[in-house]
């Protein structure tokens, strides 16, 4: 039938390698502007594809085996590696604010995905890795983004509108009174970003994990649907996540009489 969905088709691994020369041109172009990006582009690449292979063959493993404790091993580990990587693209030292993340990553995520597939998935076991592992994925790496943007915003405020702050706390107000400001703006910059891509979905944009399926063979109206569910979990997350970090944070690098405890981590820029 010409109507019928085709299965995806097949990536040869010569054609992948080749395609990965189209590389040369954000090299070139950040070679003529000078942006001295060009060894972080490239180990960025070369990451990104060792990562997703050994990902890749570990989930073939991973939905085979069909294990409660694996699975549950595998989610620790994403949320470490994700509390890290928001520190690390933050610039924040991890000694302090390691397990402040983590927990607020860890209470935003796991009622969202027990909700996910106990209530509305239901797969048989719940714990499937084909589900439980990409859901988790999928919203771990867009609050990525957003809590380093918002964590960012907050202490850029701190050191920025110092005079702000301090003048704050002369009028009697408490910390986290003062810090407050800082909080709402960051949380504001951080939600902006995906409130903007929710609003121009499907007029503006064909969202990855649609277009995913429907090249998979997926019927287009039930790629809608799944990509409703995760858009609207992403926002959950983002928002829970970005709002228990932000107030942690606060909570643990201020004292009693509102002194910042912790310094910015400068960055190392990587060059050609």
């Amino acid at each position: 039938m010409a109507n019928q969905m085709q299965a995806s088709l097949d990536i040869g691994w010569l054609a992948l390698a080749l395609f990965m020369l189209v590389l040369l041109v954000p090299l070139g172009i950040g070679r003529l502007f000078n942006l001295k990006l060009g060894g972080e582009m490239l180990l960025a690449a070369a990451r990104m594809t060792a990562q997703l292979l050994l990902v890749g063959f570990y989930l073939k493993f991973l939905f085979s085996l069909e294990s409660l404790w694996v699975n549950l091993l595998w989610l620790s580990v994403m949320l470490l590696v994700g509390t890290s990587a928001i520190l690390g693209g933050a610039r924040l030292p991890k000694a302090r604010l390691m397990l402040p993340l983590l927990f607020s990553l860890s209470v935003s995520l796991l009622p969202l995905l027990a909700l996910l597939l106990l209530a509305l998935l239901q797969p048989s076991p719940v714990y499937q890795a084909q589900y439980m592992i990409p859901l988790a994925g999928m919203l771990l790496g867009n609050s990525l983004s957003g809590n380093i943007l918002a964590l960012q915003r907050l202490f850029n405020a701190f050191e920025e509108k110092q005079e702000d702050y301090q003048g704050r706390l002369a009028l009697g107000a408490t910390p986290w009174q003062a810090a407050f400001p800082f909080i709402q703006g960051a949380l504001q910059q951080a939600l902006a970003p995906s409130i903007a891509a929710m609003s121009t979905m499907g007029l503006v944009t064909l969202p990855g994990m649609m277009t995913g399926q429907i090249l998979g063979g997926s019927d287009p109206l039930v790629a809608v649907k799944y990509q409703v569910v995760i858009m609207l979990a992403i926002m959950v997350m983002l928002s829970m996540s970005v709002a228990s970090a932000l107030s942690l944070a606060v909570r643990q690098c201020l004292n009693h009489s509102g002194k910042l405890l912790i310094k910015r981590v400068e960055s190392i820029k990587n060059s050609y």
